[in-house]
């Protein structure tokens, strides 16, 4: 249809949720300046209605198996997967369920990928072979950094709700941590479980049970209802429920997608409460707890297995940052944190971190220092270079014994294409020869305009050197620090010169724009104003509708709440914006800091370095923002 692809975009980011709303979707195709009498336009918008509501996608699960006695397309209709050698069953796994069919689910967790990379480098690295059974258990100074929150990168407790939670929840012992994973989920929240587990745990509030039954049951939670097996034990011991009405409640609750599904149970768990001496109104409490678990909650095994690595993941970041960080990075894309992220949090933690370099990165992140030492330095590899392709950079790693002398030497030996040492030019990798970004492409740009080698061999031969002559070497002035900065941010998604807001500092600080360290300084209720690279979006089912934004600056994060309301009234920026300058109130819970949104800028123009004299503006700083429902 001729339509551009950032304005099919911006449709789907800003209009698609209001395509049902008539008056809504025009508001918001005025906002964002879009003419809907054009012909290609109306027609864009009339298809997007057609489709709206139908599945995005044929949902395929990676590890499910079906198994059976006889032949399996003698069952059930089966059609080839996109992978090759793989067939897919066309029914559901409901419909699965209903014929009683074996279905076995294998599950996969970047992090335990992670985990083991990192065991992989103590190993080599310092000579110390640990897995999932031998890490030390209950270590007191793994527990006071999960206490701090300074579990950035770590498993399950690195969400900006996590973090928030851990200082009030406090854990100290590793069931602590079971509850801290299972607590901080829709079923948990909706069920109205986190307040009342938090003020008994403070001692703010008596935690009782109305009788020694439900002692038995709940006296590990603190009387609160949290884990899918306590919610079978009171159907079953306290309501009467049979073993498989137990479990079918289970069933209702572990389907997390369709809500309401608990609620069948209702009149028979409260009748049966009451019959066994309960009060009404305690029947009804215990219900609307459980009715939370419909937007799901935990089993207490599951739980129990993801503590378990969390507290694993924790271990290796506080006693071996730098292995930890390397293995994280060479496990991207997953969690809540890009790469910049991961970097800073290993530098604080006093882990050197050297850039990409064509003489000493691998394609991974990789360590250097001396075998057996206590610290080793992360040197970044090639895959965090974009567009460079992991065939010519193993060729570029393979041939470089003895290391290249320069970057001419690189592309003789190599023999890679000129556009790979380009992006390797851009990630800024040449600097071992005494070459920045700007020089080095320019040198690559001479060796795109010299012949090739074997072509000015023979012209040499045949006495015509003016074919094989050399242009004189030109010297470049060097690019400036801010502009170096957003060009490693757009090659690498990461600096380790400095951070982009470091260079508007002053001009921030003249509108009273604080840095992002110091709100620990303000008092709650105080209004401020910061501002800072847009890292992550929140908009969790259970919030009503407020969305969460955590921001960086060179000094720190943030966390920023939008109720409703600030969203549709900013909301081209809200969705868009990869960075923002912030105008609202503080709000400090214990050690736990927000700011509650009153207004947002786009501060991306801020972030763009003045130009150079003839040259034309470039795209702006956009950093990786990842986006959470």
């Amino acid at each position: 249809m001729g339509l551009s692809a950032d304005l099919l975009s911006l449709l789907s980011t800003h209009l698609a949720s209001a395509l049902g709303d008539d008056a809504l979707f025009r508001s918001r195709s005025a906002e964002m300046g879009l003419d809907l009498s054009d012909r290609r336009m109306a027609l864009t918008v009339h298809l997007a209605r057609q489709i709206l509501g139908f599945p995005r996608q044929l949902g395929t699960h990676p590890g499910g198996f079906v198994l059976t006695h006889d032949r399996l397309d003698g069952l059930v209709p089966i059609q080839p997967a996109a992978m090759n050698d793989r067939q897919i069953i066309v029914w559901d796994k409901d419909d699965i369920d209903q014929l009683r069919f074996m279905k076995v689910d294998i599950l996969g967790l970047g992090m335990l990928g992670c985990i083991r990379r990192c065991f992989e480098m103590l190993g080599a690295h310092r000579y110390l072979h640990l897995d999932m059974a031998s890490i030390p258990a209950e270590d007191k100074p793994t527990y006071a950094m999960i206490r701090k929150a300074d579990t950035l990168g770590t498993f399950q407790v690195e969400s900006r709700a996590q973090m928030a939670m851990l200082p009030r929840l406090k854990p100290t012992t590793f069931y602590d941590l079971v509850v801290q994973v299972a607590i901080v989920r829709p079923g948990p929240i909706q069920g109205d479980m986190v307040h009342p587990y938090l003020r008994r745990r403070e001692g703010l509030e008596a935690a009782t049970c109305a009788s020694p039954t439900l002692e038995n049951i709940l006296g590990k939670t603190l009387g609160v209802p949290l884990f899918q097996e306590q919610a079978m034990q009171i159907a079953i011991q306290c309501a009467g429920f049979t073993p498989d009405e137990a479990d079918a409640l289970r069933r209702a609750m572990a389907t997390f997608k369709f809500t309401g599904g608990v609620s069948h149970f209702r009149d028979k768990l409260v009748r049966g409460m009451i019959a066994r001496g309960y009060d009404p109104s305690f029947a009804e409490r215990v219900f609307s707890q459980l009715e939370g678990f419909g937007s799901y909650g935990f089993p207490e095994s599951h739980a129990a297995s993801f503590a378990r690595i969390a507290y694993v993941s924790c271990y290796l970041k506080y006693h071996h940052p730098d292995m930890f960080c390397a293995a994280l990075l060479n496990s991207q894309p997953m969690g809540f944190y890009a790469p910049a992220q991961i970097v800073r949090d290993a530098r604080e933690h006093g882990v050197e971190v050297r850039p990409v370099d064509i003489n000493h990165s691998q394609w991974d992140c990789t360590l250097e220092g001396r075998p057996g030492g206590r610290r080793h330095a992360v040197r970044l590899g090639m895959r965090l270079v974009k567009a460079l392709a992991h065939d010519d950079a193993a060729r570029l790693i393979a041939r470089r014994v003895p290391l290249y002398e320069n970057i001419a030497d690189v592309w003789h030996r190599a023999d890679v294409p000129l556009a790979a040492l380009e992006h390797l030019a851009q990630a800024d990798a040449f600097r071992h020869f005494g070459r920045d970004r700007r020089q080095a492409l320019w040198d690559i740009k001479g060796l795109r305009d010299r012949p090739l080698p074997l072509f000015a061999a023979s012209s040499r031969t045949r006495n015509r050197p003016e074919i094989a002559c050399i242009e004189p070497p030109v010297t470049l002035p060097p690019i400036p620090p801010q502009r170096d900065v957003h060009a490693d941010y757009h090659t690498t998604s990461l600096s380790l010169k400095a951070h982009p807001f470091a260079f508007i500092r002053p001009a921030l600080a003249e509108r009273r724009i604080l840095p992002c360290g110091a709100l620990t300084e303000k008092r709650d209720g105080q209004r401020v104003s910061i501002a800072g690279l847009v890292l992550m979006r929140q908009r969790p089912g259970t919030a009503k509708g407020v969305m969460f934004i955590t921001i960086e600056d060179e000094t720190g994060f943030a966390n920023l709440i939008l109720w409703k309301n600030r969203i549709e009234a900013q909301r081209a920026i809200v969705i868009a914006a990869g960075a923002l300058v912030c105008h609202g109130i503080l709000q400090r819970e214990g050690e736990v800091t927000h700011i509650v949104v009153e207004r947002l800028e786009d501060a991306g123009p801020l972030l763009r370095p003045e130009l150079e004299e003839g040259e034309i503006q470039t795209t702006p700083l956009k950093p990786r923002v990842r986006n959470f429902q």
